[in-house]
């Protein structure tokens, strides 16, 4: 996790509504590592909507900190417009229209990848402007909130828990269990040095079939969840990142999809608006270490040498490089 933005905290004081107001409040919240599912999915009226299944990385995050004062809201560094809008509408949720004050933000997560950067920069600026004044938001108020500073985000705010994300709502369509099974997750970037500008990526426009495929995809990942059955939730994530590969095409996507295959792993997955591509695999399995190792030398003769991979539930880096 980012270090520096954490400071001491002075004492408290007496805010609006009674709530009391720190000097500086805290806010924090781990990346992700794309998708396991991204499509369009109908709610419990039958209404479409754009939704997604996060894959959970808790080797990178981002950390705000905020103190509240008189004048303009001041974000350090002054790039982070997304972090600044978030931090102007939790204000105002808070009914502190005319109050400003300083927002510091650090992220160790890769911009453009696909990781969450930008989602979990204006989280933990919401969590930092609430904490300063003694508040709790819940996650769907943190998620509606997101979506108005940055027209899509994900689902960190709800941690590891395993939500159906309508990602240009803020809504939840479903609650699909605790946690996914555990997996191993050897990371790609398939395009180094050549992010995904967000804002300029059109949503994808599916067709009929890639809707009504992405139906029983839903059922299995429920039944995969429930089950803790990480084959099934392998072979999920490989059809969706095969549909999302006609909307955003990944560099050597059927080269890597071959290695996945032919080692054993339990198949792949992608950030469906970013460059990373994550191989599966089932860490109960005793074979998991050889064949990470044995994917590794594959893709590094490709020409794309991964730099890490990590468990989905812990949070140390663990470096093949």
């Amino acid at each position: 996790m980012p270090g520096d933005v954490i400071s001491r905290l002075a004492p408290v004081r007496l805010g609006v509504g009674g709530r009391q107001r720190k000097e500086q409040g805290f806010g924090c919240v781990n990346g992700h590592h794309g998708e396991i599912l991204q499509g369009i999915f109908p709610d419990e009226t039958g209404r479409l909507h754009r939704g997604l299944v996060t894959l959970p990385c808790n080797i990178v995050s981002s950390a705000a900190v905020f103190r509240p004062a008189a004048g303009p809201l001041v974000t350090v560094p002054d790039n982070k417009r997304k972090a600044a809008d978030a931090a102007r509408l939790a204000l105002d949720t808070l009914g502190l229209h005319d109050q400003g004050g300083h927002l510091m933000v650090e992220s160790d997560i890769p911009v453009g990848l696909g990781m969450g950067s930008s989602t979990a920069d204006v989280v933990a600026a919401i969590r930092a402007v609430a904490d300063a004044h003694g508040a709790a938001l819940g996650a769907d108020e943190i998620a509606r909130l997101a979506v108005r500073a940055e027209t899509a985000s994900d689902s960190i705010m709800h941690g590891d828990l395993v939500v159906l994300f309508a990602q240009r709502e803020g809504v939840v369509l479903e609650h699909l269990g605790p946690a996914l099974p555990t997996l191993e997750v050897l990371s790609v970037d398939t395009s180094p040095g050549s992010p995904v500008d967000t804002l300029k990526q059109p949503a994808a426009v599916y067709d009929e079939w890639e809707i009504q495929a992405f139906r029983p995809l839903r059922g299995m990942l429920r039944r995969a969840i429930r089950t803790g059955d990480a084959t099934l939730l392998g072979r999920v994530a490989t059809a969706s990142a095969r549909i999302s590969q006609r909307h955003l095409p990944k560099p050597a996507f059927e080269e890597i999809n071959a290695i996945a295959a032919s080692i054993g792993a339990l198949g792949i997955q992608v950030a469906h608006s970013g460059t990373v591509i994550g191989l599966l695999f089932d860490p109960r399995n005793p074979a998991t270490a050889r064949r990470i190792a044995e994917a590794a030398a594959r893709l590094q003769a490709l020409g794309l040498p991964p730099a890490f991979h990590f468990r989905t539930d812990a949070a140390e880096v663990r470096h093949v490089a």
